[in-house]
């Protein structure tokens, strides 16, 4: 017998004993002993249960349903499709030079001493105390790794974890691998005679309070709120700092969004309210901040006692962070810095730039029969699709829940990519989001009005 008729002999034993298992068993002793083995070793190796069973998430199945039907316009991930501003791309260019060769080190772990130092500039005078840049501030692999950090560094086996619902779907998968058990609340819209904003999207105070007990650790803050757009008032976020001392309780505050408010609102930092500095850590975005979502530089700033404990997670994670992307970053800041009390600062003029798309995309929606909620911050609309439940056939589509199979459709229909709201959502709240579609509109002009007229051209058909 030669090897190659050996080899196709043995591969075939394989072959029927994975699909005829009970063959096998019935048979002689050492192939038994063989299915076995593989068994045994499949069973060893399989994902930890911390992990769940390892489900694609939202972004992943959408990108693949981008790749694979090619719509016309993605409306659904949130990053530009225009250039971030000139300073920014300047400042990384100009590092790839080789008078900055040292750039291409390693730097500080914690963070870029240059990136840390315009930090604590631009932070201090908004927190109204002065922020040690060595100590207080974590630069991390995006806002992303400053969650985990934070997560990971702060929950324990048992420990109870508050998150807002509608959710950036890691928080819970964060929460549930470091041993935490997430507790939900969610936003629910106020009935309004009126436009509905994302300010009519309410929590109940009755049963925010019934969740705090000796066991809850942490709450998660998101404001400005990754969808809706809501920018949480001072008296909303007095009820959730009163809770979080009475019952000593660690808020972590993610406001990557936080350049992003339309006037006349203002973004309030959790940081700021009475006696709520000792037990916050807030999380902010480069990638959101400078319209960058590709460089994945975050942070986190808190207090020295807080922030140990991230420090540790990330050093035995990442260890330390793109050395020319912190100081193009760095640089970024420190242009802005020069002007920050200018109209044309950045930090200023994104909301002026964005306020007109959002405008305009919610007019677009109304008109082709969606009702959105219009945003008071960052770069999402989410909008009830269900007036159009007459003109679509979802039958087609195979999901459990119709948020999944009307996104779908619309994208292979019409041509719009669009989110699944009820990706943010627990299990048991999941029916929340089931009415809705999350449109971003942090687009190019000729890309929001090319959706304006794929949906009016899906209506027309419909009728």
């Amino acid at each position: 017998m030669t090897f190659k008729t050996l080899y196709i002999a043995k591969w075939r034993q394989v072959l029927f004993a994975i699909r005829n298992p009970r063959a096998v068993f019935e048979g002689s002793k050492e192939p038994r002993k063989q299915f076995s083995t593989r068994v045994t070793m499949c069973d060893k190796f399989k994902l930890p249960v911390r992990y769940g069973a390892g489900e694609a998430s939202v972004w992943v199945e959408y990108i693949q349903l981008a790749a694979e039907y090619k719509p016309a316009v993605n409306l659904g991930q949130g990053f530009p499709d225009y250039p971030p501003p000139q300073h920014v791309i300047k400042a990384l260019s100009d590092i790839a030079s080789p008078d900055s060769f040292l750039l291409n080190q390693y730097t500080r772990g914690y963070g870029h001493p240059r990136l840390v130092q315009n930090l604590s500039k631009v932070y201090s005078p908004l927190i109204n105390r002065q922020l040690d840049p060595l100590t207080e501030i974590l630069v991390t692999n995006g806002a992303y790794e400053a969650l985990y950090s934070a997560i990971l560094g702060h929950v324990d086996e048992g420990d109870e974890v508050i998150v807002i619902e509608p959710f950036f779907d890691c928080y819970d998968f964060m929460i549930k691998s470091a041993g935490g058990v997430p507790k939900f609340i969610a936003l629910k819209p106020k009935p309004t005679e009126s436009e509905l904003t994302s300010n009519n999207w309410v929590l109940d105070e009755k049963e925010l309070t019934s969740l705090f007990n000796s066991k809850t650790k942490m709450l998660i803050l998101n404001t400005p709120h990754n969808p809706l757009g809501k920018v949480f008032n001072r008296e909303e976020l007095e009820v959730i700092a009163n809770l979080c001392k009475k019952h000593n309780v660690l808020c972590l505050s993610d406001e990557v969004y936080e350049w992003m408010v339309y006037e006349p609102n203002k973004h309030i930092r959790m940081a700021t309210l009475p006696d709520m500095w000792d037990r916050t850590i807030t999380i902010g975005s480069a990638g959101k901040t400078f319209s960058v979502t590709g460089w994945k530089i975050g942070w986190a700033y808190g207090p020295q006692k807080l922030m140990r404990n991230l420090q540790v997670v990330h050093q035995n994670c990442v260890y330390t962070c793109c050395t020319p992307i912190q100081e193009a970053v760095a640089r970024s800041f420190e242009f802005e810095l020069a002007r920050v009390n200018t109209p044309e600062c950045y930090f200023n003029s994104i909301s002026r730039e964005l306020v007109s798309k959002r405008d305009y995309f919610v007019k677009v929606l109304r008109e082709n029969g969606f009702n959105p909620t219009i945003p008071d911050g960052g770069y999402f609309i989410i909008a009830d699709w269900t007036k159009l439940k007459n003109k679509i056939d979802l039958s087609s589509e195979r999901d459990k829940y119709q948020d999944y199979r009307f996104t779908k459709k619309f994208a292979k229909e019409a041509g719009v990519l669009t989110i699944p709201p009820s990706a943010f959502y627990s299990e048991q709240h999941k029916h929340l989001g089931e009415d809705f579609a999350r449109f971003c509109f942090i687009k190019k002009d000729e890309n929001l009005a090319l959706a304006e007229k794929l949906m009016k051209e899906w209506n027309a058909k419909k009728k």
